[in-house]
């Protein structure tokens, strides 16, 4: 008998750590830190904390396992003009929280390196790709993402990308470099003959509108942006579905989830981890 209770209530006080994963989500992490402006200068960036930290708890919630990634396997920085109240409806404490909760995190100080990932998609049942401007530096013409992202399409398993994480998609184009160093010219015409073979062509997205870039180059950027995500995409074959300035807007198609920008980040995971669950049965 004394067995039976001692048994019993270890099955009870189960720590939730210790409980079965539903399965590992990939966390691609941008690892750029600096974003040349079109006028020479340079923005510190990084990852937007509430675009990781809210899709990171719901998925850790619903009983997923993250497993961060990023192209050099360094630690991705944040951007400070994410670590604000602002972006957790004017509440510090769950700012505070929020800050906690990733550093909680080995896998995000030390995260995997992409070309790990290349050949063993099949072990994540989602891929989540977050904003900030940093992937406008190197995730967007990253070819170990581009054969990543490319498997997750071809297998339609869940892809969701919010803000500026959206221009990861570009990673898949063929000539990716060419299509970045085109765009970094401003040279519009030459990139429809570089998106051929886009594996996204025709899908409906969210992403970080060019009106909302304009309202923070001066106050934030301190320069004009290299190019804008929304027009950059649409001349890839992208069909750009953005809701007002600041105003949430998430946009799904087929395994493709996306989101606007940071105040996106609550329906984001919500659509996220439906997703997932609708996948899997």
């Amino acid at each position: 008998m004394l067995a039976v209770a001692v048994a019993a209530l270890m099955m009870h006080t189960l720590p939730v750590a210790a409980q079965a994963s539903k399965g590992k989500v990939l966390i691609v992490m941008s690892g750029g830190h600096i974003l040349t402006l079109a006028d020479g200068k340079a923005y510190a960036t990084g990852y937007y904390l509430n675009e990781v930290a809210v899709p990171l708890q719901a998925l850790v919630d619903a009983g997923y396992t993250p497993v961060f990634a990023n192209p050099n396997g360094d630690t991705p920085s944040m951007d400070a003009s994410s670590n604000v109240d602002k972006f957790f409806g004017g509440d510090a404490n769950k700012r505070m929280k929020a800050l906690r909760f990733l550093d909680s995190f080995a896998g995000l100080h030390h995260p995997r390196l992409l070309s790990s990932i290349v050949g063993h998609t099949q072990d994540y049942v989602a891929v989540f790709v977050p904003g900030g401007h940093a992937p406008m530096i190197d995730l967007v013409k990253d070819k170990n993402l581009g054969l990543i992202l490319r498997d997750f399409h071809k297998n339609g398993r869940p892809t969701a990308l919010i803000c500026h994480g959206p221009m990861g998609l570009l990673s898949t184009l063929p000539e990716t470099d060419k299509y970045n160093k085109e765009l970094v010219a401003g040279h519009f015409s030459a990139l429809g003959k570089l998106a051929h073979d886009f594996p996204y062509a025709g899908y409906k997205i969210a992403v970080f509108s060019k009106p909302e870039e304009k309202m923070i180059e001066t106050p934030q950027l301190g320069g004009p942006a290299p190019y804008y995500n929304d027009e950059a995409l649409a001349a890839a074959g992208l069909k750009v579905e953005n809701n007002k300035p600041w105003q949430p807007k998430v946009v799904q198609d087929r395994e493709l989830i996306t989101g606007q920008q940071p105040f996106s980040d609550h329906a984001f995971a919500d659509a996220l981890i439906a997703k997932i669950a609708a996948s899997r049965r």
